[in-house]
């Protein structure tokens, strides 16, 4: 094993999970739910706890896994979260008060998000959190990015897609659209943006315009 991928798995292992946040991970493995990992939960927390979020906004409950590590970061934001499959949000309620996330602090709701985004109001999210159908995920940063306020952050889960993203030989669809996310971003004036190969690749964008 390289040194590269030592360290990667080294900074994998590195955090670790509240009962909680476990319990809510092993039950969506259970259910074929493909959760962020322990590291990427651990960065998105440090984002959140470091912005100071009022409002945050999450595309993809799944059962609460990463919804529980935001707002470990920012425990007095609000965050409301949006899925399309009813029963996983139920769940995730559940377990969002079996770690005393009070319910005035989570709004669920239910629906297909490219549905959902555009009746949400423009510039009023401090952080937006996307983990979603990764064939939308670039309509569902520009809806992110319409969402947040001017200094608010953009945060995308599975950036580098699997590992496929980097390597040229991949060219499915999926793999398309990260790589033209990235280009995007790195010609893009009104954000800036970094790429950390935590988990499987995580984007984290700030919107410099309004």
């Amino acid at each position: 094993m390289s040194d590269k991928l030592l360290s990667w798995k080294f900074a994998e292992e590195f955090a670790v999970e509240r009962p909680d946040v476990l319990a809510a991970r092993l039950h969506s493995l259970e259910l074929g739910i493909e959760p962020i990992t322990p590291s990427m939960g651990a960065q998105l927390a440090v984002i959140a706890a470091a912005t100071g979020p009022t409002n945050m906004i999450e595309i993809g409950t799944g059962l609460g896994v990463s919804g529980m590590w935001l707002m470990h970061g920012a425990p007095e934001a609000v965050l409301t979260t949006i899925d399309s499959e009813l029963d996983y949000q139920q769940q995730a309620r559940k377990a969002f008060g079996d770690a005393g996330i009070p319910a005035n602090r989570i709004r669920l709701i239910c629906g297909r998000a490219l549905d959902v985004l555009p009746r949400m109001n423009e510039g009023s999210y401090d952080l937006v959190f996307i983990d979603g159908d990764p064939q939308s995920v670039v309509e569902y940063v520009e809806h992110g990015l319409r969402l947040a306020r001017r200094g608010g952050t953009v945060v995308v889960a599975h950036a580098l897609w699997k590992g496929r993203v980097a390597d040229p030989a991949q060219r499915d669809d999926v793999v398309a659209n990260f790589r033209f996310l990235l280009n995007e971003i790195a010609g893009s004036d009104d954000v800036i943006g970094a790429l950390s190969p935590v988990g499987d690749g995580l984007l984290q964008l700030t919107k410099l315009t309004d």
